[in-house]
């Protein structure tokens, strides 16, 4: 059997691989940019890759038609753009064109929980998704889950970061509305044995935890489970927009995404009944276990995905591969190299910049840095990185973007996504027992120019003093 994954560098994809490949599962996995391909299956048996954007029709060609089934996971919950309804239609109405040239039998999709009466925009826009796939020459098999718990995911993070950070907390009246969080293994567990289910045909579910739980519920439960005391005020007075800068100041999500996030939270999200659970013999996972199972894999340091791995920044949407080569003309350039003893130690060193490992020198600058980022809307760095010591490309690692991650080539390259009137490219490369080490700035206008100048003195004894701390054993 061959099957198809959409959306598989994103949180759930790279969580539903290795369930599939353990079944013996032949996959053919859709990526945007080829150069995203996950390290850890190339080469891999019964498991291949195909470039494919589904806004664009012509690529869709990639895909084999020999496909017997097809995950949908596609979604742009942090997507900046205002019309991310209609891109979600439009990958959908092209996805289901192409497959209905195909031999698939069945498509899985996972949408969101829905109140009949109130939909925010991004529910609406999940709702909408699934009516343009019902109508496909496939069967549809829809699953709708709400508040997903576990390592990486944006609502984990969120709860994580506000439990964690504040004492007391004066919170917006959403905070009572109830839902039904899930378990993000349970999540899986449905994707992956409603496979080839005839009897899930055409059928449409909510999956969910038995409990009930406003989302002040979940925060205390989860600062319980943290050994924290915490206490929260609700006011009735803070308006979406307040609410979403709310979220963003105090933990590290996007404003995108807690615009989002906030607008689903003030829809009830409760799940109607079903036999799902009896069908595939799961049973869910209680929110204080699922809380308990994800710190365990922190711990581990064995996240598999995150949300703060999605790129959404405009110059890298096409693909990270354009911006490999790194450009000459029209740009400042700080250029140093330094003799290294042991090729090993210092590529380790390399791989685990940033994030818990900061920037080997003038870490209290870089914070400042990711202060000003954040006051102009940017990421600042409280994404961090998922793993201290693993990096892909694709991967986030405080305000940059891997765009290249190579350890047999020894080479690094970051792409800057803090908000800055220009593109600045990061980049470490091991050649013959030399360390070189390359900041790119291509300015935008006499903007750009001004700011080069003005961080130009930094410059001077931060990036002297890193590569002297990453050759250092």
């Amino acid at each position: 059997m061959k099957v198809l994954i959409t959306g598989t560098t994103g949180y759930i994809g790279l969580r539903l691989i290795p369930i599939l490949l353990q079944n013996d599962i032949e996959l053919v996995c859709c990526v945007r940019d080829i150069h995203r391909t996950p390290e850890e299956y190339i080469n891999t048996p019964k498991i291949s890759f195909v470039e494919v954007d589904f806004l664009k029709p012509e690529t869709l060609s990639n895909i084999p038609k020999d496909i017997d089934a097809a995950y949908y996971l596609i979604h742009s919950m942090s997507s900046a753009s205002t019309d991310f309804a209609l891109l979600e239609a439009i990958c959908a109405e092209n996805f289901k064109k192409y497959l209905n040239k195909t031999s698939c039998k069945q498509v899985i999709y996972l949408s969101g929980i829905v109140n009949d009466n109130v939909l925010s925009k991004h529910l609406n826009s999940r709702k909408q998704v699934q009516h343009i796939l019902s109508d496909g020459d496939f069967s549809l098999t829809t699953f709708k889950a709400g508040i997903i718990v576990g390592s990486g995911s944006a609502s984990f993070e969120i709860i994580r970061d506000l439990s964690e950070k504040l004492p007391l907390m004066v919170t917006p009246k959403w905070l009572n509305t109830r839902t039904q969080p899930i378990g993000i293994a349970d999540v899986i567990s449905f994707l992956s044995k409603s496979l080839f289910r005839s009897e899930l045909y055409n059928k449409s579910y909510d999956i969910s935890s038995t409990e009930i739980l406003t989302y002040k519920e979940m925060l205390l439960q989860f600062a319980k489970i943290r050994g924290f005391k915490r206490w929260i005020i609700t006011v009735p007075v803070m308006t979406p927009r307040l609410s979403s800068y709310w979220l963003y100041f105090v933990t590290s999500t996007s404003y995108p995404l807690a615009k989002s996030l906030v607008e689903s939270m003030n829809v009830e999200i409760i799940g109607k009944p079903s036999n799902i659970n009896k069908l595939l013999d799961i049973k869910p996972t209680p929110y204080i276990t699922a809380v308990e199972n994800a710190f365990k894999v922190i711990q581990q340091n064995t996240i598999i995905s995150s949300w703060k791995d999605a790129i959404n920044t405009p110059e890298l949407s096409d693909a990270l591969g354009k911006h490999i080569n790194l450009p000459h003309f029209g740009c400042f350039k700080d250029i140093r190299h330094a003799d290294i003893v042991d090729e090993e130690i210092t590529l380790n060193k390399i791989w685990a910049i940033g994030g818990n490992t900061g920037w080997y020198y003038g870490n209290i600058l870089w914070k400042l840095r990711g202060y000003i980022d954040l006051f102009f809307g940017g990421v600042g760095l409280r994404r961090g990185r998922t793993s201290d010591t693993d990096i892909q490309t694709g991967d986030a690692v405080d305000f940059w973007r891997v765009i290249y991650a190579n350890k047999q080539d020894k080479r690094l390259l970051l792409f800057a996504e803090m908000k800055m009137p220009g593109e600045a490219w990061l980049e470490f490369k091991i050649i013959k027992k030399q360390l070189y080490q390359r900041a790119i700035f291509r300015p935008k206008g006499i903007l750009g120019r001004m700011y080069w100048y003005s961080v130009f003195p930094f410059h001077g004894f931060i990036f002297k003093g890193m590569i002297k701390n990453i050759i250092k054993l």
